[in-house]
């Protein structure tokens, strides 16, 4: 099944997020490579593709996992998750309708 997993930033966290994102790109690369993300990426903190200092909202990923357990388990070992960059985390089910 589907789920959208969410992480809201810390504040303050934009440099932490920029020393891990290679790690947590990797993770993500994993799971596009099984045919399993649907699609991921940052909410930047403002209204421009490049947010510089604001930084970012947070993150947004569409992944297939076997249970929710399984996509919560996921996300709390994530980088952004085990160094603090999120201080919020939220994991739902997904029906994907269109397109």
């Amino acid at each position: 099944m589907l789920y959208v997993l969410t992480g809201e930033d810390a504040p303050g966290k934009l440099d932490a997020r920029m020393a891990v994102r290679p790690a947590h790109l990797a993770r993500l690369e994993a799971l596009r490579d099984e045919g399993r993300l649907v699609v991921a990426g940052p909410m930047p903190a403002i209204d421009s593709p490049d947010p510089g200092p604001a930084g970012f909202f947070g993150s947004l990923v569409i992944a297939e996992f076997p249970s929710q357990a399984d996509a919560e388990a996921w996300l709390a070992t994530d980088p952004y998750v085990t160094n603090g960059v999120f201080a919020r985390t939220s994991v739902r089910p997904y029906k994907k309708v269109l397109p």
